[in-house]
């Protein structure tokens, strides 16, 4: 799995922290820090916390999917 987050539309709610709290952080009062490809195990909470976002700033793709379409582009 791997996780987007489009910074510039992230407003700091932190739901995503507290829905998934391993794989979301706030740093500060309202810096992001997120692990881009968590353990597949935290994959119920991370779709939950995306859903959750009120600005829509994350995005999961599986990530044999986004290595698909990488190599594709590349070809």
């Amino acid at each position: 799995m791997r996780i987007v987050v489009d910074l510039v539309r992230c407003q700091g709610y932190a739901q995503c922290c507290f829905l998934a709290p391993q794989a979301f952080k706030l740093a500060g009062e309202e810096a992001l820090v997120y692990h881009p490809n968590p353990d597949v195990a935290q994959r119920q909470q991370i779709l939950r916390a995306a859903a959750a976002c009120p600005v829509q700033a994350i995005r999961t793709d599986r990530l044999e999917d986004a290595e698909l379409t990488h190599e594709a582009e590349s070809a």
